[in-house]
């Protein structure tokens, strides 16, 4: 946030109001709204666990790759259907994302896709690098011509901006509630902490009082993708416990640790090693408390780095983006892609596209075609398997609505003044 650079994929919705909060010298504030709704998120999630595991577990099991598919789809319709960006220029930037995302070796076929030749390119573009480039790389060349100052922001320590946001916060319950929901739900599914992220950040761009600020320095857009990312984390681990089913890449961590403690994920992990689970869920709850007390103590430390002057910084972030884009893959085609996607989201940003769609298909593309086309071969080619049982069509029908919002919300205001006459 302090830099708009984000460090994982569903921090990038974050940094849409947590960027411009900290250029407005309310860097502390928006540091407090993300930790702390990413406590509230965890939080929730974790008691969801506790309380719902049997169930979730068996409403997990009927997600095939159409019901994914379909989850994914609902991400891409609430983000142009919901969001407030110009839906043609929502539309390209999601179409350069697509086609970005299709680079690389054909999961379904193994054929190669779009790689000119670049042995480099085989494993398609990887989205850290993306999004070095994209935010980090792109920001710097927009202040660049912006003019760097030797001047530093208005970023003071105040030990109380914890407090103070504090007090502000709970007049965001219901966007909390309503981000805690989805992302509880997209951790279960699993669609992870991304399209969580990005789906609560649209909806409630659209459904609140300040949609017009969203943006330009709103706390509730901090308060949205940081609850949802962290329920959808948290929330990830219940199929891995419960199935055996990973539905993160920490989760995919966690359960390589358990089987190489001779642990096995399942049905009867909560009946022959209850003591563990209960003990792990506990953890959870531990491990929330004391990280929130951590960060918020550092808080004032962490948003008075803005006070050292950019021109100063800059060059430090460029060799600090530089150093991560090459350790991904140790190779110097990865730093030369940093700087193309750094040109790249600069030239977006001029000519006023969002880069928040091209970001999410980045993420999200190979997984939507591959869940797509499992679906195909399933029924041979027939798209009404995405409209086969009630699960996937629900979401598939929310989809829709979501992408003609506007035009639905347009008929409803017409219909009304008649209603009323």
């Amino acid at each position: 946030m302090l830099f708009n650079i984000p460090g994982e994929p569903w921090s990038v919705a974050t940094t849409f109001d947590g960027h411009p909060m900290a250029q407005h010298g309310r860097a502390g504030e928006a540091l407090t709204a993300a930790f702390t709704s990413s406590f509230v998120g965890a939080l929730f999630a974790v008691i969801m666990i506790t309380l719902v595991a049997p169930l979730v577990a068996k409403f997990a099991l009927q997600f095939g790759p159409a019901e994914k598919f379909g989850v994914y789809f609902l991400a891409f319709c609430s983000f142009i259907g919901m969001s407030k960006e110009p839906p043609f220029k929502t539309v390209a930037a999601m179409m350069i994302g697509f086609a970005l995302a299709a680079v690389g070796l054909d999961s379904i076929t193994g054929q190669l896709r779009l790689t000119f030749g670049y042995t480099e390119l085989l494993t398609g573009f990887d989205f850290l690098i993306a999004v070095i480039g994209l935010f980090g790389i792109g920001e710097i060349l927009v202040s660049i011509e912006e003019g760097l100052t030797f001047k530093g922001g208005g970023a003071g320590i105040n030990p109380k901006v914890v407090f103070q946001t504090w007090a502000q916060l709970p007049r965001y319950w219901m966007t909390s509630l309503r981000s805690c929901v989805i992302g509880c739900w997209m951790g279960i599914s699993p669609a992870g902490a991304t399209p969580a992220s990005f789906m609560s950040y649209g909806i409630a761009k659209r459904v609140s009082k300040n949609g017009d600020r969203f943006g330009h320095g709103e706390i509730e857009g901090v308060v949205a993708p940081e609850t949802a990312a962290h329920a959808a984390g948290t929330a990830a681990l219940l199929p891995m416990l419960s199935l055996g089913v990973p539905g993160s890449p920490t989760a995919a961590v966690l359960l390589g640790g358990l089987l190489i403690w001779g642990l096995q994920p399942g049905p009867l992990l909560f009946v022959e090693q209850k003591e563990f689970v209960w003990g792990l869920i506990a953890s959870m709850y531990l491990g929330n408390v004391v990280g929130l007390i951590v960060v918020l103590t550092c808080v004032p430390l962490f948003a008075a780095i803005l006070r050292i002057p950019f021109s100063i910084i800059a060059p430090i972030i460029l060799v600090l983006c530089a150093i991560g884009a090459y350790t991904v893959h140790n190779s110097t085609f990865d730093v030369v892609l940093m700087l193309v996607f750094g040109v790249v989201g600069y030239l977006l940003k001029k000519c006023g596209y969002p880069l928040a769609p091209m970001v999410l298909a980045i993420v999200l593309g190979d997984k939507a075609e591959e869940a797509f086309r499992q679906s195909l071969l399933a029924s041979q080619g027939g798209l009404g398997i995405f409209f086969s049982n009630g699960l996937v069509s629900t979401i598939m029908g929310l989809g829709l609505v979501a992408l003609f919002w506007p035009l639905i919300s347009n008929v409803l205001t017409r219909l009304r003044p008649r209603a009323a006459l």
